[in-house]
């Protein structure tokens, strides 16, 4: 049994004084093999707990189906971080942001079109309830009250900076508190008025979140919360980065004097993020407005790098850190090896259009329906429809498409639609007098995480129209791809398959062979493809797209295997090159 709280400025740890140093791991971001790995550099960087976020999305994919195995095995996490010496802080708020697909929200919320997200609506807070009912049993035997490492959970997530539904917030806390999680329950907002005010709630320990400015930020939490201890539960030592943006960095030396101003203050700190990692598959979020989608990488630019080695910013904190608390001399685990194994052909091919019968089943509707209608979570889908002709050339119109829309008539390429790119709001069409069959494939590039339009269902999620015209008999295929074994490929066709993106005649998915003598980690390039994704061993690592900034994809050594392993591209486009080649080293912009 212990005990965790405060008594007034100053926590406590089964009765003695205590200043938290946490780092966030998100265990989701990082295969399972490397937990440990990445937890024993945080000890040794003079680190005493963990901060992790809980993502609803991947615990329940489908509503009552609970998965955490593998890398969403949350207790096994935790344990291995209590074996390590560390404490821990969770945070299993139905929402997390952390540029987090949905900011964690599971997409079948979304099939009821009276969803109200975040608030106290009770259908809302059912489903959160049955969640909880299954998740919060599990972490119980670890909480410190029972002699585990969990010392704080988080009830919600920068709530100020969305609402202030006080009745939603302690209902959140009654049923934490309900299932017998009895450590310190807190909140965390930005050290702002109006978020203060919509974040806090009455008995619970208010932190903040921020990335510079550390007097500020406490003297403004002071006038709200004056006996309690000071805690910045996000310090912003890095940042994140969009598609079409420049990778984003920060100056270690600038962290470090920041920390120092925290720690001269007594202040405890959270870094976000310690170890950022890799939006794998699908679950990158984005922000909104204007719609601008996370990229694969999750680097952050923060004390450990997307493949978990040391960057400047971890000597420069720990440095920081020696000066305040007594640390061990510094030992890190062995490195992890990286390999470059060069580059393979892409020998295969199999044409989207060609597979679409073993990839999905149709379903017909009088107008577009969105992803989450059809009880799909991510991925793409695909309408089609006949459109009578003759037509004198006019502009097609998706009303309105998340996210982005390739168009196609007959087959060819056609352009593409976007949302919040002005440039790219509609196609133009000319249908022959025969007619033309109109398809219209559409990714979902991630679910909005943050801010006034959570609510971002998938697909054509209004209508379409051909100049003023609704067209209407709908042929709907949902194409998650979370299984490509269905597939058929043929050989390629030497070089009349390489193509430049306005000639591509449809999708294809390409697949070849890396051979390895020994399995290390290792980064794909994908430089020459425009807009991919990448599948090794038929794990979905992530998205490419040429607008950068990042160029290559980080291949944990426990994803392969000696001997030969599968690499399939589905690429929306076309290349330059049939052949990837695998480095040593991220190319992140």
């Amino acid at each position: 049994m212990g005990t965790f709280n405060y008594q007034g400025n100053q926590f406590m740890l089964d009765g003695q004084p205590i200043r938290l140093i946490s780092g966030a791991i998100h265990y989701f971001r990082v295969v399972p093999e490397y937990w440990r790995d990445r937890l024993l550099k945080l000890k040794a960087c003079g680190f005493n707990a963990v901060e992790t976020y809980v993502a609803w999305n991947l615990h329940e994919p489908r509503e009552g189906e609970f998965c955490f195995e593998g890398i969403a095995d949350l207790e096994r996490f935790i344990e291995i971080a209590a074996e390590v010496g560390l404490l821990v802080i969770v945070r299993p708020s139905p929402y997390i942001c952390a540029e987090w697909e949905f900011g964690g929200l599971p997409a079948w919320l979304l099939a009821d079109s009276d969803m109200k997200l975040r608030c106290f609506h009770q259908p809302f807070l059912d489903k959160v309830d049955a969640y909880y009912d299954v998740l919060l049993p599990k972490l119980k035997p670890l909480l410190c009250t029972n002699g585990g490492p969990i010392i704080a959970m988080q009830i919600e997530n920068e709530y100020g900076s969305y609402g202030n539904d006080k009745k939603y917030l302690n209902y959140l806390k009654t049923s934490m508190q309900s299932r017998g999680m009895d450590v310190l329950l807190f909140t965390s907002d930005g050290p702002e008025d109006a978020m203060l005010q919509g974040g806090m709630v009455d008995g619970l320990l208010e932190t903040v979140n921020f990335g510079s400015r550390p007097t500020e930020a406490f003297a403004k939490l002071r006038e709200y919360q004056s006996d309690k201890p000071f805690m910045c539960m996000e310090f912003w030592n890095g940042w994140f980065d969009h598609w079409g943006e420049q990778h984003h960095t920060r100056d270690a030396a600038d962290v470090a004097q920041v920390l120092n101003e925290m720690l001269a203050a007594n202040a405890s700190v959270n870094f976000y993020m310690f170890h950022g990692g890799t939006n794998f598959g699908f679950y990158n979020g984005a922000n909104n407005p204007e719609y601008a989608p996370t990229i694969t990488s999750y680097d952050y630019d923060v004390l450990l790098d997307e493949s978990g080695d040391p960057t400047p910013k971890f000597y420069a904190v720990r440095n920081v850190i020696e000066q305040y608390e007594k640390l061990e001399p510094l030992v890190l685990p062995d490195p992890i090896k990286k390999q470059a194994y060069g580059t393979i052909q892409l020998t295969e091919r199999a044409s989207l259009f060609d597979q679409l019968d073993a990839l999905s089943t149709p379903t017909q509707s009088a107008y577009p329906i969105t992803m989450e209608k059809l009880g799909q979570d991510y991925g793409f889908i695909m309408y089609t429809t006949q459109v009578t002709g003759p037509r004198s050339k006019t502009n097609l119109t998706l009303m309105d498409v998340h996210d982005r829309a390739i168009v196609y008539l007959d087959g060819k390429y056609m352009g593409v639609i976007e949302r919040d790119r002005k440039e790219l709001q509609s196609v133009e069409l000319e249908i022959p007098a025969s007619g033309a069959k109109l398809t219209i494939l559409v990714e979902n590039l991630g679910r909005t995480n943050y801010g006034q339009f959570l609510r971002d269902c998938k697909g054509i999620t209004e209508g379409v129209r051909l100049g003023y015209q609704f067209l209407f008999d709908w042929e709907i295929r949902t194409l998650p791809l979370n299984n490509l074994q269905s597939l058929t490929f043929n050989a390629v066709n030497g070089q009349k398959e390489i193509v430049g993106r306005n000639d591509a005649d449809s999708p294809v998915f390409y697949k070849g062979t890396l051979n390895i003598d020994e399995a290390a980690d290792t980064f794909i390039n994908m430089e020459g493809w425009t807009k991919s994704v990448i599948y090794v061993n038929g794990f979905n690592l992530g998205r490419y797209w040429e607008r950068g900034p990042q160029k290559t994809l980080y291949i944990p050594a426990p994803l392969l295997k000696v001997g030969s392993n599968e690499v399939v591209i589905f690429e929306l486009h076309g290349t330059k090159q049939l052949s990837v080649a695998f480095e040593d080293r991220a190319q992140l912009g």
